[in-house]
């Protein structure tokens, strides 16, 4: 079974009217079925592109991006966007729940626009809210929400499609430190309950020091 996800020798440059800026310069990874792993690196150091880069939702302009053992770097747009809707999850450092939905309604609608039907995805979706702890808030909109109830709310609807691999960008980052704690010791054990592949950027050593491995980037390589 191929990995979820590998990097190979990826290159990013942003080109603008103060020349070329190099922020990947050969990056290599692989993250296995079931392993979370903790990106760690300064501010502008990258991550967020390197992220990005492995979501599909940037382009490499050297290497190869590989989901599943598919090289995904280069493929046509509608097919990067189905291999996002099927495969990848993303949580961001902000929950970007609709907040005309509620907290259910939110993990529904990717599910329906992946194809499963209304009432397979509600059961779904009402099943991962509730190991996420919000079994009283399904009914709720994300205004009525505390902040570690909505990030909750947007992990459980990054792995409503029960995809093989987990991209987040910062997902307690902010959080308080009691509640950032209780977010996360939820991401860990739905992700290591479903095998699921996570590469996790966090700025927060005792976070990482959780997860299975610590990866940085250093000038451009990940060390």
């Amino acid at each position: 079974m191929s990995d979820p996800l590998v990097l190979r020798g990826v290159s990013r440059v942003y080109r603008g009217e103060a020349g070329a800026l190099q922020v990947l310069l050969g990056a290599d990874l692989t993250v296995k079925a079931g392993e979370i792993v903790a990106l760690v690196a300064p501010s502008g150091a990258g991550k967020s592109t390197l992220l990005h880069v492995a979501g599909l939702l940037d382009r490499p302009d050297g290497g190869s991006v590989l989901i599943g053992g598919r090289e995904s770097g280069a493929l046509q747009d509608a097919e990067r966007t189905a291999i996002r809707r099927d495969t990848i999850g993303f949580v961001y450092q902000f929950h970007h729940l609709l907040p005309e939905f509620t907290a259910l309604e939110n993990v529904v609608l990717p599910q329906m626009i992946a194809g499963r039907n209304r009432r397979t995805a509600a059961n779904r979706a009402g099943s991962l809210l509730s190991n996420f702890g919000l079994a009283a808030r399904l009914g709720h909109l994300p205004g009525q929400l505390s902040g570690g109830e909505q990030q909750r709310v947007a992990i459980a609807r990054a792995l409503a499609n029960s995809p093989s691999l987990l991209l987040a960008d910062e997902p307690t980052g902010n959080l308080d430190v009691a509640t950032a704690e209780a977010v996360f010791a939820a991401l860990l054990e739905i992700v290591r309950g479903q095998g699921v592949a996570a590469l996790i950027a966090t700025h927060n050593p005792d976070l990482a020091a959780r997860m299975d491995r610590i990866v940085t980037l250093r000038d451009g390589r990940l060390v």
